[in-house]
């Protein structure tokens, strides 16, 4: 077992709680068991863990951290210090980003409340199956399913005593039959996720080749994968591909347009889109959605997603 700190005192305000509980990854479960299900504090004390895929670290690795006394405390296979940076975005200037966002009451309100969520950066592939997975569904149903699948299809990784899997890789998604994700409850996302999976395995198409695009090029590219629309693919490009100023219109953001932005809706998904961004900020305009999203699902007793 290796473990290792990182010190917060240079990265500012980070949660790490709000961070990996707020509906942007799913692949991240608290050791206690009790994701989503607890009070937030800032930044928590629990344990998370999270299984990298070989694609990241070479093989398969376990991850676990937690928030302590002002520092990250890590365990892992591996020297995680970079992965952790890496994934929680911990060399973000957040204070210098929410200074690029609007002055708006409703962005000021989440940002207080939430002060040290961070953007995530998920792996490609996993974010991609989470999301065609998420409309309509509560936050914590997400999470079971992405956990169904890495134990039914991924890798087991032994650590510390306890076995984890990591998310299957698209190969092994794959060889999935409908009947068997529909068994994991997956219900009409089933042809969805075996078809996108297959795409990503034969190489016609990966998430990250829309790397070097325009953002609303790689947003029309990624809707070529089967069950993906410009929200779930505004989804993938912010959690995943560094495309900060993709603000995905959710139930959530839709519901803030049109209270406290009415003259950002537009016609359509992608007027509406570029109004939205417009006004939040359009460099950071992600890390603002970020922020209203996760402050209006918790002031709310139902926890969708879409």
């Amino acid at each position: 077992m290796e473990q290792g700190v990182i010190s917060l005192d240079s990265v500012g305000p980070f949660d790490l709680q709000s961070t990996v509980e707020s509906g942007q990854s799913y692949t991240w479960s608290r050791e206690d068991g009790r994701m989503y299900d607890q009070t937030h504090t800032y930044g928590g004390s629990a344990w998370y863990s999270t299984v990298l895929p070989a694609t990241m670290v070479g093989r398969p690795a376990v991850v676990r951290v937690r928030q302590h006394d002002g520092r990250l405390e890590w365990e892992s296979t591996i020297d995680a210090y970079e992965p952790l940076v890496d994934l929680l975005r911990l060399d973000d200037d957040l204070e210098a980003i929410m200074g690029e966002t609007a002055d708006e009451p409703l962005i000021r309100e989440a940002y207080e409340a939430y002060r040290g969520l961070r953007l995530v950066r998920d792996p490609p592939f996993s974010s991609l199956i989470s999301f065609i997975c998420s409309a309509q569904m509560r936050v914590s149903r997400i999470h079971d399913m992405q956990h169904s699948l890495a134990r039914t299809f991924g890798d087991a990784v032994e650590f510390d005593g306890r076995t984890y899997h990591a998310f299957p890789t698209p190969k092994q998604l794959a060889t999935a039959t409908e009947a068997e994700l529909r068994d994991l409850k997956l219900g009409y996302r089933a042809p969805y996720v075996v078809a996108t999976a297959e795409m990503v395995a034969n190489e016609e198409l990966h998430p990250t080749d829309v790397l070097d695009m325009e953002y609303e090029q790689a947003r029309e590219r990624l809707t070529q994968f089967v069950g993906v629309g410009q929200k779930v693919a505004d989804c993938v490009l912010l959690f995943s591909l560094d495309f900060l100023q993709a603000v995905p219109l959710d139930t959530w953001i839709r519901g803030a347009i049109a209270d406290r932005f009415p003259g950002c809706d537009r016609d359509s998904y992608t007027d509406t889109s570029r109004a939205i961004r417009e006004r939040f900020g359009p460099a950071y305009a992600g890390y603002a959605q970020t922020y209203v999203f996760h402050y209006l699902r918790e002031a709310e007793p139902t926890d969708v997603s879409a």
